[in-house]
């Protein structure tokens, strides 16, 4: 029990650090909660809680910086990011713990695709030169219900899609991703919690590891260079993918 506890403690700590810096703290929130007995579909559970106060102090931290997207608001936009969460999070309890636990793998190596690629695709999809609110409010609803089911990668297909519709200022760009990731995970969790899919103790036990790993990770962060920080997190994305396939 007590290693056990280690285990998550360090994954969470080094997963928010992850997030604070670059993304990727469900490659190792996810892959650690299996092992430690919690079943797929609670384990993804979870760990999207555990995560989720970092949303919400990304959120705070980029206030100021909030804006509209193409004409429409940020209640709008908002709404529909929360219901392409919360129907992620329903597709994803009503998926059987085997069926789940052979398609992670898929998942974590996508979402290590998605980290590792996503600047050439955001380039390819303003290249697409989809155009209008509704194709906007489309492609956000369909990211939002990929987060709601499966966080990984999450941050890389919120900018790339606002990217798509011409957004350039990176700072608005992060503000939204974190606005949209706070509201669409939290209602995420809201119906995790109700479908009874999270281990509490672990979420608890994780969480103030993640707050720590964050506050650590945004102060260490700075100091670390951006190739070699992307390096790692796609490494232990590709490790993370590679065990999951051999198991």
């Amino acid at each position: 029990m007590v290693t056990t506890s280690l285990l998550l403690l360090a994954a969470a700590f080094l997963a928010g650090a992850m997030n604070a810096v670059a993304g990727g703290g469900s490659f190792l929130t996810l892959p650690a909660l299996i092992y430690a007995g919690v079943p797929p579909v609670a384990a993804n559970a979870t760990g999207t809680v555990a995560l989720l106060p970092g949303y919400a102090s990304g959120v705070y931290g980029y206030r100021h910086d909030l804006e509209p997207v193409g004409g429409v608001g940020l209640v709008t936009l908002s709404v529909v990011s929360l219901t392409g969460g919360l129907i992620g999070a329903a597709l994803l309890l009503v998926t059987p713990d085997s069926v789940f636990r052979s398609i992670v793998p898929w998942l974590l190596l996508v979402a290590t695709a998605l980290f590792a690629f996503g600047g050439m695709l955001a380039a390819r999809l303003r290249a697409v030169g989809l155009h209008g609110t509704g194709a906007m409010l489309a492609t956000l609803f369909a990211v939002s219900v990929y987060g709601g089911y499966f966080n990984g990668g999450l941050g890389i297909l919120l900018l790339a899609q606002l990217s798509l519709f011409g957004m350039t200022n990176l700072n608005a760009m992060n503000a939204l991703k974190n606005l949209f990731s706070a509201v669409l995970t939290a209602i995420a969790v809201a119906a995790y919690a109700v479908g009874g899919a999270v281990e509490w103790s672990y979420a608890a036990l994780m969480t103030v590891a993640a707050v720590a790993g964050g506050y650590v990770g945004a102060r260490v962060g700075r100091k670390i260079p951006s190739r070699i920080l992307r390096a790692g997190i796609i490494g232990v994305g590709l490790a993370m993918s590679v065990l999951f396939f051999l198991k």
